[in-house]
């Protein structure tokens, strides 16, 4: 007989940020993120309230569009980088997009998929925020 329930992984446990104006995107990327084995400790649509959320949310990972109603989210990812919380950006648009600056820093393109998720989620966690 098949043992059924998933193995645990590496992401079982982590507490996930997601940052995207989109609801629909948002409620997907949770969906997933759950799949995963993370919990979701928030959602933020605008670049302000994600900011103001990470000190209070403290989360282990982030997940974060690059544009935000038309908003570039890079000074989250610097608040994030300041906390030394990994991230990943996301994006519709391709990674050619990135300035220099984060070029370094995982992306995923949308729309989601799991594998691709987990992946870049791995990158991430291995230590690729820089100070």
């Amino acid at each position: 007989m098949v043992n059924a329930s998933p193995m645990p992984s590496a992401l079982t446990g982590l507490r996930a940020f997601v940052v995207e104006d989109e609801t629909l995107v948002a409620i997907y990327l949770e969906d997933l993120l759950e799949e995963l084995g993370c919990a979701v400790v928030g959602t933020a649509g605008q670049v302000s309230r994600a900011i103001s959320q990470i000190e209070t949310l403290r989360p282990d990972i982030a997940i974060i569009d690059i544009n935000l109603a038309g908003e570039d989210a890079y000074p989250i990812a610097s608040a994030l980088t300041r906390h030394r919380i990994p991230f990943i950006f996301a994006t519709g648009y391709g990674d050619g997009r990135l300035p220099p600056d984060w070029r370094h820093c995982p992306i995923i393109q949308k729309p989601y998929h799991k594998a691709d998720l987990q992946r870049a989620m791995a990158q991430a966690l291995a230590g690729n925020i820089r100070a």
